[in-house]
């Protein structure tokens, strides 16, 4: 890597992290960040509740495509964790040339990484949906709306690589407003084609699926005009596209341990599923509701860690690992204070706050259950949302990989059926399971990056 000026670059958005105060540096790029993560949920609770107008039928087929968009994600999440880390390592020593020649590799990636998923979501919609039990009524909305995503998959994989790119370099603001722009399309777009208002053709599902495509295109084609037109902190040149080899295995050798993790978290949490739903509806009810309200409680803790995985890779691309390191621990102490604030409003409110999704008095009660255990290990959710995200910022994706395996498939799973069935706990024993994970996985990531081995590791 070789220091260069920033000559004939954007600099309204940017800002040198690795220099000046880390608590305005780290706000300046997770505020931005944390409401993209709250647009992007904006953006699929828009499209349910459009589709929730058709019935329960449209619900279920857009419910059962996920499995198919999860793949999808897992292949986004490698490609964009790879990215932005080595992004930020160039942008730490002032390489821009470098950081513009993974910028254009991760677009060849997304491009080509859209293909395979447009040929076999578009030829196996059909038996995918099948496989996992659809009904025919079901059946003919998800084959429509599995195949129009999938042939606009790029617009997805496009979007988030090339946004993760410009936050690697530290601009979050930019992908901030794209994303601004695209749920407010997808908002417009949705009835028009859902319902065939004001002339537009009544496509129903496959409305909503051609909605979600033209919106995240809309995206796509900014974020190209403004990096190809040299109107941002990275530049994509044509006539210096070509593939090479050596930086795409870069991103996928840091990315792929990303894109495992993530289908970890799908498959443990199908398997989870499968072992609540034999406890009945109830427990369903109360583990579905419980798991969303954790989720939201878990959004600003992914911006921020988002803010702070590009902080440490510009830090220590700038041989800086003191500052890296201390602000990670800044940023693990501002969401702690948080997570603390929450852990006491849901073990002391638990039934209260599951009482306002649901009234029935035993998903009250299996659900409040749920929250308080749950709560307790709040504290170390936190531990490992910040030092897992920070240690794959600095390129070390490995070790928060097998550290999530082990609390999911050697904790969680095994210690929640032993309490439920062995002990006879029931649902009980599962919520225990999960908090006993919980507070594993947040150990071992505290323990591992004491170790400070993630200093060393070169992108």
């Amino acid at each position: 890597m070789k220091e260069q000026p920033l000559a004939g670059r954007t600099t309204r958005t940017n800002r040198d992290l690795t220099e000046g105060n880390i608590i305005k540096n780290m706000w300046h790029l997770a505020l931005p960040m944390m409401a993209g993560n709250l647009l992007h949920n904006v953006f699929n609770i828009v499209d349910m509740f459009f589709v929730g107008k058709l019935g329960p039928e449209a619900i279920a087929a857009v419910a059962m495509s996920g499995i198919l968009l999860g793949v999808i994600w897992t292949g986004i999440m490698g490609v964009s964790v790879g990215t932005a880390a080595i992004v930020a390592r160039f942008f730490g020593v002032r390489d821009f040339e470098g950081a513009d020649s993974v910028t254009t590799q991760s677009l060849l990636l997304g491009i080509f990484g859209s293909i395979p998923i447009a040929i076999f979501g578009y030829f196996l919609a059909e038996p995918i949906l099948r496989l996992l039990g659809a009904q025919q009524e079901v059946l003919s909305l998800g084959i429509s709306y599995l195949r129009i995503i999938s042939l606009g998959s790029i617009t997805v994989f496009v979007y988030f690589v090339l946004s993760s790119a410009l936050r690697g370099a530290g601009d979050a603001v930019t992908p901030l407003k794209i994303l601004i722009l695209s749920t407010i399309l997808n908002i417009i777009l949705d009835p028009l084609f859902i319902f065939g208002l004001w002339g537009f053709p009544r496509w129903e599902v496959a409305g909503s699926a051609f909605a979600t495509v033209l919106s995240r295109g809309l995206g796509m084609i900014i974020l190209l005009y403004l990096l190809l037109r040299g109107r941002s902190l990275l530049h994509i040149s044509l006539k210096k596209v070509r593939l090479d080899f050596e930086i795409i295995w870069r991103i996928t050798r840091i990315g792929i341990f990303g894109s495992i993790q993530m289908l970890m978290w799908t498959i443990s949490g199908l398997i989870f599923m499968r072992i609540v739903a034999i406890y009945g509806t109830f427990a369903l009810a109360a583990y579905g509701i419980g798991m969303r309200i954790i989720f939201a409680v878990e959004m600003p803790g992914f911006g921020l860690a988002q803010a702070t995985a590009t902080m440490v890779g510009q830090n220590l691309g700038a041989g800086k690992p003191k500052r890296a390191e201390k602000s990670v621990w800044i940023s693990t102490g501002f969401y702690e204070i948080f997570m603390v604030v929450f852990a006491a409003v849901f073990f002391l409110w638990s039934q209260d706050v599951v009482k306002f999704f649901n009234s029935n008095p035993e998903v009250i009660s299996m659900g409040g259950s749920y929250m308080r255990l749950v709560a307790l290990s709040f504290v170390f959710i936190g531990l490992s949302i910040i030092l897992g995200r920070a240690m794959m910022g600095a390129g070390d994706t490995l070790s928060p990989t097998v550290i999530t395996g082990i609390s999911l498939f050697l904790i969680r799973i095994p210690l929640a059926l032993f309490l439920a069935q062995a002990r006879e706990l029931g649902p009980l024993g599962l919520w225990v399971g999960i908090a006993a994970s919980n507070l594993a996985q947040g150990l071992f990531m505290t323990l591992w990056f004491t170790r400070g081995r993630w200093k060393n590791k070169v992108v």
